[in-house]
């Protein structure tokens, strides 16, 4: 299975929340695992609003972005480019997406049509698991609460 990560799917591998052990179980099934670039600076902004707003203290927090920066290098980046970019400006238009939320889900669509195999978008932001769905991607988990 090929596994593409957004960002809230991602924080929930280096932080104890709901869905982390689901997303463990993910990672341990996939063949590859990607995502786009700026998850980089989205997974440290989060770490550090979770330290700001006290849910994780500062060692936690620092401790999740070191874990983190080390996985980076093993996960297929896929990089942003001028086509990608014009790519997510259509997505953001035509299902309502947030900006990063439409680079990561033109970042999927590129990676499957690169492959030319299924990928799984993992997401637990219901705008893009709903627009993964629609543009043919398989969303992740099954279903959002």
């Amino acid at each position: 299975m090929i596994v593409y990560l957004d960002a809230s799917a991602l924080v929930k591998r280096y932080v104890a929340e709901a869905g982390s052990a689901e997303v463990g179980g993910l990672i341990d099934q996939a063949a590859a695992i990607g995502t786009a670039i700026i998850s980089r600076v989205e997974v440290a902004a989060a770490l550090a609003k979770a330290v700001r707003l006290a849910l994780l203290t500062r060692e936690e927090g620092a401790s999740a972005l070191q874990l983190f920066s080390a996985e980076w290098e093993s996960l297929v980046r896929l990089q942003m480019t001028e086509v990608l970019v014009s790519r997510a400006a259509s997505l953001a238009w035509d299902y309502g997406l947030r900006g990063y939320d439409a680079a990561h889900l033109a970042s999927a669509l590129l990676w499957r049509d690169m492959l030319g195999e299924p990928v799984t978008v993992a997401s637990y932001d219901r705008q893009l698991w709903n627009a993964a769905q629609a543009t043919g991607l398989i969303a992740w988990p099954k279903s959002l609460p």
